[in-house]
């Protein structure tokens, strides 16, 4: 069990090298080209699914511009009316207790790894227009958490991941699962216990925990008009935030996973309308969670971006969401070089480029500003038919070693996307490869930091 009173362990991951590349402007554009349109990504669930110096304001006066001094309530028909919701003002002691700002988390989180293919598995029922999900076997978390493929998560398995170096536990979760389909979009108590079964074993080990509406988000989308689907977020989100409100600062809430950008039922929108609207999906996260009070006041959140695409993230239309406290958000996007993985052209220097050049977009309107960058999926394994016939990098451990190096240069967090027994083997409580551990050993060297109890 979590002591959530208890202060955790942090691991302050040091930048260990910086990668010098070329420009090669025609090999760079070739692959920026390939960019420009979401990729669909096949495979299971999400497989890939010189120094910087980042300027930003220490001052508090200038960052996360979008602090108001009251949040706009969206309690709506579907709310929970249990002690999930507090909607009583948010106290001193909440920001108090929570002290760490969105930039030193970053610095703490280090590099991460998804618990992949595991509490986001579901099987599709499209009769079912509440949960999106069919019932699996006896109907247990077990049922679903392996429905997919991984084995029952134990403690022994995050503890082996928090021993191989990563600091940072992501917990992709698919909320319709155990949803009884009856139109009030409660989540299952049971399922809901197990997910904080696994946000527990990843506190007691020192991780910092971040948990996410995952595939969900994209059913709702789907199936629902904007409006609806705003309710049924935000009252998703109230019921989450409430579960866990007094959780420490450790554990971290993502709002939301690849969906944001997704066409609805109400057809193709124009460009404007659906940055809107992913606007107002990433304001309600946000409002629904910090309307439970307690830690969640002031706890860190991580704004989902648009499809998680990084030009369609960097897009001035793009906005980051109003805030009733100072400095406690990040946007999350995914695979800095998603598109040279997608088109095989790996290992060259216009990969190097390519990824470099996504890097500033991110540092141009996100970092520059004071507002951290989660990247929620890296890709763990190049192989063999990634790789470009041009490659001066061709072993998957180098590239790995290129990305994370990149990512961490410019203060990014960066998250593999794993699923079981893949790249950390949960049977065996080990990286697979040698050569990977190696990489990871190298950027997880840290100085462990108690933090002061208030």
């Amino acid at each position: 069990m979590v002591n959530k009173n208890a202060g955790y362990l942090r691991r302050n991951s040091r930048i260990l090298f910086h990668i010098t590349v070329g420009c090669i402007v025609s090999c760079m554009l070739f692959c920026i080209g390939g960019c420009k349109a979401k990729v669909a990504q096949t495979g299971t669930e999400d497989e890939q699914d010189g120094s910087v110096e980042v300027s930003r304001d220490i001052s508090g006066e200038d960052r996360q511009d979008s602090f108001v001094e009251d949040s706009e309530d969206i309690s709506g028909e579907n709310d929970q009316d249990s002690s999930a919701v507090n909607d009583q003002p948010f106290s001193a002691d909440d920001v108090r207790n929570f002290p760490t700002d969105a930039w030193e988390m970053a610095e703490y989180m280090g590099i991460g790894i998804n618990l992949g293919n595991t509490m986001e598995a579901y099987w599709e029922d499209k009769a079912n227009l509440t949960g999106g999900a069919q019932t699996i076997g006896a109907d247990t978390p077990g049922n679903y958490e392996t429905c997919w493929g991984a084995v029952e998560t134990n403690e022994a398995m995050i503890n082996g991941m928090e021993e191989a170096g990563f600091s940072t536990l992501r917990i992709p979760v698919y909320w319709g699962n155990m949803m009884a389909d009856d139109g009030t979009f409660t989540i299952h108590q049971e399922y809901l216990g197990r997910v904080a079964e696994l946000v527990s074993y990843g506190l007691d080990a020192d991780m910092y925990v971040v948990i996410n509406i995952h595939h969900y988000d994209g059913f709702l989308i789907e199936h629902y008009p904007q409006d609806q689907v705003l309710e049924i977020t935000g009252n998703l989100w109230k019921q989450i935030a409430g579960y866990f409100r007094e959780y420490p600062e450790e554990l971290i809430f993502e709002g939301f996973n690849e969906a944001l950008g997704m066409t609805g039922p109400e057809g193709q929108l124009d460009a404007d309308r659906m940055y809107a609207f992913v606007n107002d999906m990433n304001q309600t996260f946000v409002d629904a969670v910090r309307s439970t009070g307690g830690g969640n006041a002031a706890r860190i959140l991580i704004v989902s971006g648009y499809n998680t695409n990084i030009d369609a993230t960097t897009d001035e239309r793009f906005l980051m969401p109003q805030d009733t406290v100072k400095d406690r958000l990040m946007v999350s996007v995914h695979y800095i070089d998603n598109a040279c993985y997608w088109t095989n052209s790996i290992g060259n220097e216009a990969w190097l480029d390519y990824s470099r050049s996504q890097c500033e977009l991110l540092k141009a309107r996100f970092l520059d500003q004071g507002i951290p960058v989660f990247v929620g999926e890296c890709t763990a394994g190049y192989t063999p038919e990634h790789i470009s016939w041009d490659a001066t990098v061709t072993d998957s451990s180098d590239c790995l070693e290129a990305i994370l190096g990149l990512t961490r240069e410019y203060g990014m967090v960066p998250v593999l996307w794993d699923v079981c027994d893949q790249f950390y083997l949960r049977s065996e409580l080990c990286i697979a490869s040698e050569a990977d551990q190696r990489v990871i050993d190298a950027f997880s060297s840290s100085v462990d930091i108690t933090k002061n109890e208030k």
